[in-house]
């Protein structure tokens, strides 16, 4: 693929998949189809700068044809970029980076079946030989294996997707259907306000997790007759504790439902902010001593007042909502279950920070998530709660939801800027800070889900009695995914300061427990007789291992623990941006490694493990960004603490 245009022609179908997001093209240039009367306007480009200004919707748009044939030609990819006046090299770079996306044929149905650490010792393997011993290409459907798709709690978990399917979507709730306009409404996702929306949903998927291979079967051949996921609350087994803060109305409230979610309190958090004033704001947060939960634990307050100091404008905010850890699925419960209180975060958010648009970039994999969001998102905006005037005090704020591909380094901040922008997942080195020089090269403030609507507490409760919850180092409360060897999976709300082993406790941990992974593949293992480590970020600290996201996997004496090793680097190797060197070629070596020491033993294995900790320290010195730097710590901590290869 070079800088020109080739040959290839869109289908009527692909045309109309971009057209339905940018509108009708108004120019030759642009690819309308030209006569004598207007073959004159091929001789100068129209648009300039405004042309090149819509380059962020080249993701959307490639989501659009992929949506709709299940693959993107060069006839189409040739006709968007004319549309965005983007070179095709750089748009056959973006297209061939998300995994979601292909630039070959494919069948209009992928059935991607989890095969990361939680469902690998549910039995991931054996569902997927099943699986691909009775559907294939022949039958319209290609299986994938995939990395982790965020439902570790009901491991193994497969997710069915569909393109051009014109009936409603499989995932979309009854409740959303008959708010958002019924079978006839546009499929979520599909157009963001800027060119005119389709008419009718363009596929469909359907989630099996638990998954058999009849279930998988099923959502792959009809994904429009597939049960219901369960709901969000199953997912949360402390579900109606009267202590929990965050997770409080998850298996209470109506998720669909605006009028509900303030009637528990909803917006409370977000008039009181108006009363204090975007400085009163940032001084609450400040004072409550939050810090990031993605696992950065950057002081929260500090983030907003320095995008907020910053003269440049216009000001963005950022919803990180790309949990692609393996093990991660605390957002998604918090985005299915409690999305109103995610809007009402982010627009407190932007109103501290002095932004008037936010994004919320959320994974691929997620399509509950998507339909709740893009619904609470919607009737947020009629209800004059999002807008140019925001409950009548003269404040602008909107937000606009961007869906990711399947890249898990766009989990890092400016990679994800990048994805958004239209161009490679690509982390941006730093200097200068996303405070400075974020999105679109302006002051922007981002945070993951979790984060943001611990907001929401600090205001209603005030920062003292917020900052009371937890330590002194640590304050509030945090959100742990367990899953593994446990009896009972899910999310869980403790107070920073529980120890593992009263989490573990909660879950209900099996009997013959070998290891505790914490923080997930870029995080460590401990011993079954180091689960007093307090869970705080300092106490981890003090223990030599990292509390990360908050991912907590148990593993019993059943786990081949070479086996999940090896997994863990074949993670890193598939999800490396390849941008570095350090990253691109230690990921393969870390690979490699672990396949030759599996197949011996002794001193050939004892070289192996050396070589091992040679890459590994260039890696995590010498890497761009976290997923290189930390690429090594599960199997350092693997080989160190728990004699893996002794």
């Amino acid at each position: 693929m070079d800088l020109r245009f080739g040959d290839g022609k869109p289908t009527d179908e692909e045309r109309e998949a971009v057209d339905a997001l940018l509108g009708p093209p108004e120019s030759s240039w642009e690819g309308a189809d030209r006569d004598a009367a207007d073959a004159a306007d091929l001789r100068w480009a129209r648009g300039g700068r405004e042309a090149r200004n819509r380059r962020d919707l080249l993701l959307p748009g490639l989501h659009a044809l992929n949506d709709r044939v299940g693959w993107i030609s060069e006839g189409a990819l040739d006709y968007l970029c004319r549309r965005l006046t983007v070179p095709p090299a750089e748009a056959y770079g973006v297209a061939t980076f998300y995994a979601m996306f292909s630039v070959r044929p494919r069948p209009a149905t992928v059935l991607h079946v989890c095969t990361d650490l939680a469902c690998a010792t549910a039995g991931a393997g054996e569902l997927c030989a099943a699986v691909e011993a009775r559907l294939g290409p022949e039958n319209g459907v290609k299986v994938e294996r995939s990395p982790c798709l965020g439902l570790c709690e009901r491991a193994p978990a497969a997710l069915a997707i569909r393109a051009g399917i014109s009936a409603r979507p499989a995932f979309e709730d009854e409740a959303v259907q008959a708010d958002s306009g019924g079978p006839g409404a546009a499929a979520p996702g599909v157009g963001n306000g800027k060119g005119r929306r389709g008419r009718e949903p363009r596929y469909a998927t359907a989630v099996t997790a638990p998954a058999t291979p009849e279930a998988a079967i099923t959502a792959a051949t009809t994904p429009e007759d597939a049960p219901p996921e369960p709901a969000p609350a199953l997912a949360v087994p402390q579900t109606g504790d009267p202590t929990l803060t965050l997770l409080r109305r998850i298996g209470t409230t109506d998720p669909t439902s605006l009028d509900a979610y303030r009637a528990a309190d909803g917006y409370t958090a977000l008039r009181r902010a108006f009363a204090l004033g975007p400085a009163g704001v940032i001084r609450e947060v400040t004072d409550a001593g939050l810090v990031g939960r993605g696992g950065a634990a950057f002081p929260t307050g500090r983030k907003w007042q320095a995008t907020a100091a910053q003269p440049d404008r216009p000001h963005y905010l950022v919803c990180n909502a790309d949990e692609s850890e393996p093990g991660t699925f605390k957002d998604r419960v918090l985005m299915e279950g409690d999305p109103y209180a995610l809007v009402e975060a982010m627009t407190i958010a932007g109103y501290a920070t002095g932004a008037h648009r936010g994004y919320l970039y959320l994974r691929g994999e997620y399509p509950r998530a998507l339909a709740r969001l893009t619904h609470a998102v919607a009737q947020a905006r009629a209800r004059g709660l999002l807008g140019d005037d925001v409950l009548g005090q003269g404040y602008a704020f909107d937000i606009e939801i961007r869906r990711g591909a399947g890249a898990y380094i766009c989990g890092e901040e400016t990679a994800l800027f990048n994805s958004i922008e239209g161009r490679r997942g690509e982390p941006r080195s730093k200097p200068p800070f996303p405070v400075e020089k974020g999105l679109f090269g302006k002051p922007t403030a981002a945070n993951n889900v979790e984060t943001l609507v611990n907001v929401l507490p600090i205001l209603t409760m005030g920062a003292q009695a917020y900052a009371a919850i937890g330590t002194p180092s640590s304050t509030g409360p945090k959100l742990f995914c367990v899953s593994g060897s446990v009896r009972r999976p899910g999310v869980y709300e403790l107070p920073f300061g529980a120890t593992l082993g009263e989490l573990l406790t909660l879950a209900g941990v099996r009997d013959g427990l070998r290891a505790v992974l914490l923080g997930g593949a870029a995080g460590g293992f401990v011993r079954p007789d180091e689960l007093g480590i307090p869970l705080t970020f300092e106490g981890t600290r003090e223990a030599g291992t990292t509390l990360g996201s908050g991912v907590v996997m148990a593993f019993d004496d059943t786990v081949p623990l070479p086996r999940l090793l090896l997994r863990i680097a074949e993670f890193f190797r598939d999800e490396s941006c390849g941008q570095c060197v350090p990253c691109r070629v230690g990921t393969v070596r870390q690979e490699e490694a672990l396949h030759r020491i599996a197949e011996r033993t002794g001193a050939a294995a004892a070289g192996d493990v050396a070589l091992l900790r040679e890459v590994g320290r260039a890696m995590r010195d010498s890497s761009i960004c976290g997923l290189g730097q930390t690429a090594w710590n599960a199997v350092e901590s693997a080989i160190d603490r728990l004699g893996a290869y002794e």
